[in-house]
């Protein structure tokens, strides 16, 4: 036998052993330990479901759980290991590198020496950058570790493609009401595991009022339930209790939930509008609910984009240039890049005009039936038999003309007249409708 090399002596479950419950959160030790125990995601492991079945058949390979924070990611992946009697190894892409996958990748090599299967659980795995990402590739490939991701954003976006090829994307959705309470009770009646014998409610409409301040995320409604209890002592919990603890935790959001969208639209609209204080305030609401940086840039970059486009170039570069800055510097310090950005592009002209264009521009094609075919003095004439065809014949070259321009069509046949880009009056813009009026001599855009 393979001499254990000592790593994650606290990171890696044997099937069937348990750490100590006496300092877990409620939400980690009401885990559920087999499917029968598992309350939701029937769509995903109700009886009889592919993956379900091949879990309990040690069958299962790599796999992307994507889905809303409390719906089951880290528990599905746990639940998978203890029944498939697999060794279990975590890894939080929040706080770890490629050292931490490296060290996770020398345990499964001494699972694999005695005999033992080893899934690696990478929360948050969108947080991974590429290259931390692609040391996976191999390992994931060969088959040594069988990699369980979760993550809360689209994996098509936060995963490279090469690794999203080589698992299988299982989306969760929000639990429903009654999910969340089956929970909640679950966890009442539990006296090993839960708060059995520990606590009590005064009726049952305060359980709905737990499943409903959730919103469809078990562990915000058990750990309400137990910051409830521990507040309640040997009382019972009552829907007031409730009411002021759960008001306490919604001075920030839940950054999957409707809120999350809510304040994203928010900061883009006060963007827009050019209110930069707005904007500041918006995105440090943000920051402080643990949203992703990344996302907030991304929403500042569309927004550089759609909103203030050609009038003020420089906005679009700046948004960029502070995305960078936030994946190389993280949090605390990428707030200042990303703070100066959201200030320039709130305080920057305005024009849609690009993606007004792009929009015209695709409609107009979906509305045109078939394709439309280049003019011919546009067509490629750099092969041999091109000029035969009369490819590129007539063709102007516009460097050999006063102001760069000459009056032939760039346009399919027929729409000569068709405009799709309308220059806006503000910023830099002003100037491109000036130009574009002097250049073709045609009436104001």
């Amino acid at each position: 036998m393979a001499q254990d090399p000592g790593l994650f002596d606290s990171g890696g479950d044997e099937p069937g052993k348990e750490p100590d419950k006496s300092s877990r959160p409620l939400a980690d030790r009401m885990r559920p330990q087999t499917f029968d125990r598992f309350i939701g995601q029937t769509h995903v492991v109700g009886p009889g479901k592919p993956l379900r079945r091949l879990v309990e058949e040690d069958r299962f390979g790599s796999m992307i759980i994507w889905g809303p924070p409390g719906t089951g990611k880290t528990t599905l992946a746990r639940l998978a290991a203890n029944v498939s009697g697999r060794v279990f190894l975590r890894l939080s892409a929040v706080e770890t590198g490629v050292k931490e996958l490296k060290e996770s990748v020398a345990r499964a090599r001494y699972n694999q020496l005695n005999g033992k299967k080893t899934v690696l659980f990478i929360d948050e795995i969108h947080r991974y950058n590429k290259t931390q990402q692609d040391q996976l590739l191999p390992h994931v490939e060969t088959g040594l570790i069988t990699l369980v991701g979760a993550t809360t954003e689209n994996p098509s976006f936060g995963v490279i493609p090469a690794l999203r090829s080589r698992c299988t994307i299982v989306e969760l959705t929000p639990l429903s009401f009654d999910e969340v309470c089956a929970i909640v009770r679950q966890a009442l009646d539990d006296a090993e595991n839960g708060l059995g014998g520990k606590a009590s409610v005064e009726s049952a409409d305060v359980i709905d009022q737990i499943a409903l301040f959730a919103a469809g995320d078990a562990r915000m409604a058990l750990s309400l339930l137990e910051a409830c209890q521990l507040a309640a002592g040997e009382a019972a919990i009552t829907a007031g209790l409730v009411e002021k603890i759960s008001q306490k935790a919604n001075l920030l959001y839940d950054k999957a939930g409707q809120a999350h969208y809510d304040h994203a639209s928010a900061f883009q609209k006060s963007l827009r509008g050019s209110d930069p204080d707005a904007a500041i305030y918006w995105m440090s609401r943000m920051l402080e609910a643990g949203e992703d940086p990344r996302f907030i840039a991304r929403r500042l970059m569309v927004t550089a984009a759609e909103d203030v486009g050609n009038a003020d170039p420089t906005a679009l570069i700046l948004a960029t240039s502070a995305a960078a800055a936030v994946e190389k510097l993280g949090l605390p310090e990428g707030r200042i890049p990303l703070a100066q950005a959201v200030l320039y592009v709130a305080c920057a002209p305005k024009s849609n005009s690009s993606v007004v264009a792009v929009d015209a521009a695709i409609e107009y094609i979906r509305r045109s039936g078939g394709p439309q075919q280049p003019p011919a003095h546009l067509r490629d004439a750099s092969y041999p038999d091109a000029k035969k065809m009369g490819h590129g014949k007539g063709y102007e070259y516009p460097h050999d003309f006063p102001d760069h321009w000459v009056a032939q069509s760039y346009l399919p046949d027929g729409m000569e007249d068709v405009r799709f880009y309308v220059p806006s009056k503000h910023g830099r813009e002003a100037v491109f409708e000036q130009k574009l009026n002097e250049i073709k001599g045609k009436k104001p855009l």
